[in-house]
């Protein structure tokens, strides 16, 4: 692939914590590359690295040191709005928590962002109902999250981050507090608008369900990578794998 086909590039990215007289380094030089149109894993243990390193590629945290580029722009350049326009324009956040706002309606929730991005009423309406109908929501538009399963709040959360037409989603945990199989139809929704939207994603988890989907893998190890695999390289033995993963959330 030629070098205009990233849209997200980390040089030398370290986060660093001071917790009284002591140093942790979160992230300790991670470079990592990631293509147009690539679903991306990045795994690790619990305090590996990989929610700070995902943090630092989606502007919600600065690093101490080193460079996030998105789509080629420095993201340390940029003033306030000018990342939070980036942010409004480019990348759609999917949290473990979900995060939608109880009082308002699967529709108000989508279009929210809409509202931020300057889009009128009628044209935030039409796409929130289009995107609803996407994720299999379209008889729930005016249900508050009270009213939905944990599984169709988690769908009205990824309708609602792709209401700004985003290049770039990223998905913390996305199964996180989902049963198996509803972490599992979330995972091959996430798959199946990644194929057909062409949109990148970028996931940082513990469920190793989202490697079958997965173009790479990368694995973060005290705040560093530890390898990066193809999916077609990996051969999975999912039971032992889930076994060693138990608990770690």
């Amino acid at each position: 692939m030629r070098a205009n086909e990233y849209v997200v590039r980390t040089k030398d990215l370290v986060k660093e914590y001071t917790m009284g007289d002591q140093t942790l380094k979160a992230l300790n030089g991670v470079n990592l590359d990631v293509y147009k149109g690539e679903y991306i894993s990045i795994m690790g243990p619990s305090g590996s690295g990989k929610s700070t390193l995902f943090n630092a590629i989606g502007g919600l945290d600065k690093p101490s040191s080193g460079s996030v580029f998105i789509n080629d722009v420095d993201m340390a350049q940029l003033d306030a709005q000018e990342l939070a326009y980036l942010r409004c324009h480019t990348i759609g956040y999917i949290f473990q928590t979900f995060n939608l706002i109880p009082v308002m309606t699967a529709l108000e929730n989508v279009t929210l962002p809409t509202v931020f991005a300057g889009m009128s009423t009628d044209d935030g309406i039409e796409r929130g109902i289009e995107l609803l109908n996407l994720v299999g929501l379209g008889e729930r538009l005016h249900h508050k999250p009270s009213e939905l399963s944990g599984g169709q709040q988690q769908r009205v959360a990824i309708a609602r981050s792709l209401a700004n037409n985003p290049s770039i989603i990223l998905a913390d945990e996305p199964t996180g507090n989902l049963d198996l199989n509803t972490g599992k139809e979330i995972i091959e929704l996430l798959k199946r608008l990644n194929r057909e939207q062409g949109v990148t994603i970028i996931s940082a988890t513990h469920d190793l369900k989202m490697l079958d989907v997965s173009d790479r893998i990368v694995w973060i190890r005290d705040g560093r990578i530890a390898k990066i695999e193809d999916r077609k390289d990996i051969d999975i033995h999912i039971g032992e794998m889930e076994g060693q993963g138990e608990g770690q959330h």
